[in-house]
């Protein structure tokens, strides 16, 4: 495996965000965070998500950018990116005041899989009977995961802006967004 600039720009990135918390244990998803978070008058390509569809205001917020592939998409992100794949994660606690807006910076033009987690219950996991889940291009949800092809975003050398609409478990077999969106 060869190792490029960008990947050595996000382990670069990582190590200083993880410099502050010495005792951490360093995991490679952790790279993933250290370069998706855009910052002001930024230009370059990212993808800016409006979230729609919120049930409440606890938790948080997990956006998260993936390589388009199947094999690749919702994949365990120390693997990706010891790999040298593609993979972002941008995390918003849920405040009453807080803007239901998110920018992720990638590290190109190109085409990525983007998901997003309601994680109500803070936990770092999905709960299907807690938590909500959309996608990029809002597909409809089964009791599987979407194939990669379904929720893509091609991102140009500026801002790609789209919406996100979170399904929740609404009943026996049944995960929806809900009623309104």
């Amino acid at each position: 495996m060869r190792a490029t600039s960008t990947m050595l720009m996000e382990i670069a990135y990582g190590v200083a965000a993880l410099a502050a918390t010495p005792t951490a244990q360093v995991h490679l998803s952790e790279l993933g965070k250290a370069g998706a978070q855009c910052r002001p008058d930024e230009n370059g390509p990212a993808i800016i998500i409006d979230v729609a569809g919120l049930k409440d205001r606890v938790g948080l917020l997990k956006l998260e950018v993936w390589p388009p592939h199947d094999d690749d998409f919702l994949q365990d992100a120390n693997v990706l990116v010891a790999q040298g794949k593609i993979f972002r994660r941008l995390e918003l606690p849920l405040r009453r005041d807080t803007p239901l807006r998110m920018c992720i910076r990638v590290p190109r033009p190109g085409t990525y899989a983007v998901s997003l987690l309601h994680d109500r219950d803070s936990s770092g996991k999905f709960s299907i009977l807690v938590d909500g889940v959309g996608f990029a291009q809002n597909p409809k949800l089964g009791w599987s995961k979407p194939n990669a092809s379904a929720v893509t975003l091609t991102v140009g050398r500026t801002a790609t802006r789209s919406r996100i609409v979170l399904n929740y478990h609404r009943g026996f077999l049944s995960f929806a967004p809900l009623k309104g969106e």
